[in-house]
């Protein structure tokens, strides 16, 4: 699964990247994104790639409030299509969702030890993802994060996909997301075209972070600081006490 990321747009070069079309909603730098928070997502809706946020938990279009948003964080690639929560959504309302990297946590010596993944040239995840409209009731208050928004106000939601893990993620954990390279990007973005091709496109690196990145109220750098004195690359033989080797572009 996927339950938190990075997300940071602080170099023009990094908007460049995603092709988008500006003007771009005002973007601060996210270390520590956690459902229910907004976040960046990648759409085509005829005009061009642009950016819009959104809030990480959809919420479907026949649901009576937003409670559903907290299991509705991602959604496995082998079923979306059919489920009632996603396939109006995986017909016609797809999303990529751009990462500097995500966090998984491992049972280790009886602690949960979070980790680091991104990629080794330090580019963009794109994750598939959807997205979803939802309009809040007549006279509904919408609790925690949500309760900015007022009743007739239009609630834009998203979902991250996940498959089963491959190769260095499987050691920490049996998902991952649905990663994308950016020339997969257009045929998902496409409405009602096929389930992506389920790969790595990109190699990736891990590492070991402390657990100051388990509070959601903390957003700063030092989230994905490497743990202690250890490199930003380690060999899964003693990361993951495992045979794999890191992923290769398949």
């Amino acid at each position: 699964m996927c339950g938190r990321f990075s997300q940071r747009f602080d170099e023009p070069e990094r908007l460049e990247e995603l092709k988008v079309e500006r003007p771009v909603p005002e973007l601060i730098p996210r270390y520590n994104l956690a459902p229910s928070q907004s976040v960046a997502m990648l759409r085509d809706q005829g005009e061009g790639r642009r950016l819009s946020l959104a809030r990480w938990g959809l919420v479907p279009k026949w649901a009576e409030d937003v409670g559903l948003a907290s299991r509705l964080i991602n959604a496995r690639v082998e079923t979306a299509n059919v489920k009632p929560a996603f396939r109006s959504a995986w017909r016609s309302r797809r999303c990529l969702i751009p990462a500097n990297g995500y966090y998984e946590w491992s049972l280790r010596n009886g602690r949960k030890q979070p980790f680091y993944f991104r990629r080794s040239d330090g580019g963009w995840l794109l994750f598939a993802g959807l997205w979803e409209k939802w309009t809040v009731p007549e006279e509904q208050s919408l609790p925690g994060n949500w309760a900015d928004f007022r009743s007739g106000e239009v609630l834009e939601t998203c979902v991250i996909l996940t498959t089963a893990a491959l190769g260095l993620v499987a050691g920490i954990h049996h998902r991952m997301p649905v990663f994308l390279a950016p020339e997969q990007a257009g045929r998902w973005l496409a409405p009602g075209s096929e389930a992506p091709e389920l790969r790595v496109p990109y190699r990736l690196e891990a590492y070991r972070v402390s657990d100051y990145v388990n509070n959601p109220r903390n957003d700063q750098a030092r989230c994905a600081e490497p743990l202690g004195s250890q490199p930003n690359r380690e060999e899964p033989g003693s990361l993951f006490d495992s045979s794999d080797s890191p992923l290769d572009p398949a």
